[in-house]
């Protein structure tokens, strides 16, 4: 059975539920869902150095990158600050849409992020990363 966007961001939001923000108090889940169906879960911790603080959308892909994914169809992203539902539209910075780029393709791979009024809006990686530099421009 197919998983839902709805389904897909209420596993984002649990993996949010993770997060270590003891600085910003801003917190960010991801769920990651592969071509074959699974999903992997990523949220933000943050670092007192901030530098090697990593985003909740590059831990989902790291995880399934090193279970040896590399076929990916869609993430579900929430956030908010701390103690408070999802309540707001949370979208990837631009490393992380880099490192999708490294991934996915741009015109077929889903971003779904929550509107913090219980519902979601879905982008192509192309429509949030336009000009995106990725393995094909180094054939």
């Amino acid at each position: 059975m197919a998983l839902t966007n709805e389904q897909l961001l209420a596993q984002a939001c649990e993996a949010r539920t993770h997060a270590y923000t003891p600085y910003s108090h801003f917190q960010v889940g991801a769920a990651l869902l592969t071509k074959d169906g699974k999903v992997y879960q990523g949220c933000n911790i943050e670092n007192a150095a901030y530098g090697p603080s990593v985003c909740a959308e590059r831990t989902a892909f790291f995880k399934a990158v090193y279970e040896g994914e590399r076929n990916f169809d869609r993430i579900a992203i929430v956030g908010g600050k701390e103690g408070s539902a999802p309540n707001q539209t949370c979208a990837p910075c631009g490393v992380c849409r880099q490192v999708m780029m490294e991934f996915c393709d741009p015109d077929r791979f889903c971003i779904i992020l929550a509107d913090g009024k219980g519902g979601c809006a879905e982008y192509t990686l192309r429509e949030i990363l336009p000009l995106g530099f990725g393995p094909q421009n180094l054939a």
